[in-house]
């Protein structure tokens, strides 16, 4: 099982982006998903996460500016990003729990995908 992100890019403070990563690959079915975000230097922190049943929870900083989705036919998880600001400026990255049959699963990372906020 593979996790894609994309949507990354440059964009200027005030703008938007929606990122996306899907799993692909042996998938029985996918419990929580999750974006987080890592600045070099700095640890890795959870940005927000989707229950299986749309249960969302957010980190407080992107509250109110951040909306995470998913699609669980296309086992797809999106990022709308609005009111971006520089200090979102970071390494984006997708997780899964992907579960391969009834019994086995595993937390999953895409590779990352760059996001940066021009002031």
């Amino acid at each position: 099982v593979q996790l894609q992100a994309s949507g990354g890019g440059l964009v200027q403070a005030g703008g938007s982006l929606r990122l996306s990563c899907a799993a692909s690959g042996s998938i029985f079915s996918i419990n929580d998903m999750g974006w987080s975000r890592q600045v070099p230097g700095n640890k890795r922190e959870l940005v927000a996460g989707i229950t299986r049943d749309g249960s969302t929870n957010y980190a407080a900083y992107v509250r109110g500016r951040f909306t995470i989705s998913r699609d669980n036919a296309k086992n797809t998880v999106y990022l709308q990003m609005n009111s971006l600001k520089p200090e979102d400026t970071a390494t984006y990255y997708c997780n899964m729990f992907v579960n391969r049959d009834r019994w086995i699963g595993s937390s999953l990372w895409g590779q990352g995908t760059q996001v940066t906020v021009s002031s």
